[in-house]
């Protein structure tokens, strides 16, 4: 292995030449007390820029092995990790100047989820940090002596103070490893009491802004309702209270305003863990959790709606249903049979986001509208077969239809952002507002689970290379062919979409004709057992993040490929 002299040596050598000569750089080096790796040199200044990774020895970083014994808790002190490296660069990005991208330095930018990425790993043996850096030119000519700047005084500093357990008071560290056995212990829980979700009391769920996910500063914290409150005897924490969802079918009701779609969206996000600080601790969801909405214009492939689609005018059959432009309902209706086969186990839904006529039909339009003559059975007509022949409960939130109540075995009304459990009075008054019963096909799940055959993709590039461009949190195109993830709501970082598009790649170029199923568990087993990483190709450094199962499914479902 080369030594830093080396580097040293060659940063003088490619000083003043042409931009290209960077390249000659790559390779590892000792640096002593850890290994800098230059793994990928950009093309020129303007160009993404260059990939560096810093490989500590675990005994030499120093962190207690408990801490990164369990995968729960080796995620949280990652993502610790993270956060205080990415900091720590942000302080010297920069520092060293030139055109174009040159001095740039950082790494991923965390949200408040803790996800496995792969921007900060702990192996058997090592601690793999991972940044980009700008290296240094002016014009197109090389700067090394801006390059020396970073990556011999500036970078080693940021290393020193994110990676070694001495850079760090003990207490912080002890704090992330009891939280995430807390958080670790509820989720258990979950599945003991038979519950879909939890929302610890105190909790703050309003967020900053729309485009923020940070706590809203002196928003009222969240306080059970006595009837719902569970208490739980946690690890580190000790007791705590709060409301308990039960498997079922809950539905969240109140005037607008009020917070039930607040509530609604902490839920959708407490499929993942959160950072100590951000109100949603402890607010734990049943992780295989599924959020349904319309999505007009969606492409649905060879789906099984009978379920809720049936007896079309034109005589298509919705046993084996296809459209490149879906409708609002047919989208929702494709959202539940995808998210059955993706094994969810609870849909949150709110009716803001959903198509009308897909979740109820009243009583009026059925004297107009007869029932033959209407293919869509209603979401509150399966609701409760769901979860009784399925086993999938339903959260739901509600303002304007009473029709809800009806089916719902808990009733929570927000108030000011204050929880009520209203299902007591709810009950007594269901007889005054009777609702006609409709009469819909028997329920019957699919038999057959739909498979891909792949097919060649359009769009390889010259050299046979399948083109990749992430377009934010919206999506990822590959070759020709765009994946549109505007709808799936609980993809909450880029570095999922990316991870996403990865995995869609080695799908692509393995082939074969596999179960939806069979390849989220494919692509799930091989990214536990060999990283995130093994979905990059040679020009991805950073930014991969682990999405579910469940987001891994519903990307397949919306390839139009």
């Amino acid at each position: 292995m080369l030594k830093q002299s080396d580097l040293i040596e060659k940063l003088h050598q490619v000083h003043k030449k042409s931009y290209p000569a960077y390249k000659s750089l790559r390779g590892q080096y000792d640096w002593g007390r850890y290994v800098l790796s230059i793994d990928h040199v950009q093309g020129d200044p303007f160009a993404s820029p260059s990939g560096i990774s810093i490989h500590v020895p675990l005994k030499e970083a120093g962190f207690l092995p408990l801490y990164y014994k369990e995968e729960i808790s080796r995620i949280a002190l990652e993502d610790t990790l993270l956060r205080r490296f990415s900091e720590e660069l942000e302080k010297i990005s920069f520092k060293a100047k030139g055109s174009g991208k040159s001095g740039l330095v950082s790494t991923t930018r965390c949200g408040q989820e803790i996800l496995s990425r792969t921007g900060m790993r702990i192996t058997e043996k090592d601690l793999i940090a991972r940044c980009e850096v700008g290296f240094p030119a002016r014009g197109r000519t090389i700067d090394a002596i801006e390059l020396e700047k970073i990556l011999i005084r500036l970078l080693p500093e940021a290393v020193k103070k994110s990676l070694y357990a001495a850079s760090w008071r003990p207490e912080v560290l002890r704090d992330v490893y009891e939280l995430s056995q807390d958080q670790q212990y509820i989720r258990k829980e979950l599945e003991q009491r038979n519950l879909a979700a939890f929302v610890a009391d105190g909790s703050v769920l309003p967020r900053e802004s729309g485009v923020s996910q940070k706590p809203l500063k002196g928003a009222v914290a969240f306080a059970s309702p006595q009837s719902c409150r569970v208490e739980m005897d946690l690890p580190f924490h000790g007791r705590l209270s709060g409301m308990g969802i039960p498997r079922g079918i809950t539905l969240i009701a109140g005037g607008g305003y009020h917070g039930k779609s607040t509530l609604l969206q902490a839920l959708e996000r407490g499929v993942y863990d959160h950072i100590r600080g951000d109100g949603r601790e402890y607010v734990i969801t049943d992780e295989t959790a599924v959020k349904l909405r319309a999505e007009d214009g969606r492409s649905v492939r060879n789906l099984d709606l009978s379920l809720f689609i049936h007896d079309l005018p034109n005589g298509k059959d919705t046993h084996c249903f296809s459209t490149e432009d879906a409708s609002g309902s047919t989208s929702q209706a494709a959202g539940v049979m995808e998210g059955i086969e993706a094994g969810s186990r609870v849909f949150l839904i709110d009716e803001d986001t959903s198509a009308t006529n897909f979740l109820v039909r009243d009583e009026f339009m059925q004297k107009i509208v007869h029932p033959d003559k209407e293919p869509i059975t209603p979401f509150l007509a399966r609701a409760r077969d769901l979860y009784e022949k399925a086993g999938i409960s339903t959260i739901i939130v509600a303002g304007s239809s009473g029709a809800f109540f009806h089916i719902a075995d808990m009733v929570i009304q927000m108030d000011s952002y204050r929880p009520v459990d209203v299902t007591d009075k709810v009950k007594s008054l269901l007889d005054q507002y009777p609702i006609p019963k409709l009469e819909v096909p028997e329920f019957a799940l699919p038999k057959e689970p739909r498979r891909i055959e792949w097919k060649s993709i359009r769009g390889k590039g010259r050299d046979g290379r399948i083109k990749v461009k992430i377009h934010g949190s919206d999506g990822f195109s590959i070759g020709m062919e765009n994946v549109d993830l505007r709808y799936v709501e609980q993809l909450v970082d880029t570095e999922q979409t990316a991870a996403l598009a990865g995995m869609l790649k080695m799908l692509v170029q393995t082939g074969g004709k596999h179960t939806i199923a069979e390849m989220a568990e494919a692509v799930w087993q091989q990214m536990r057992k060999k990283g995130l990483e093994s979905f990059q190709d040679g020009t991805a450094h950073l930014g991969y993040a682990r999405p579910r199962k469940q987001e891994i499914c519903l990307m397949l479902d919306r390839y139009r490929g």
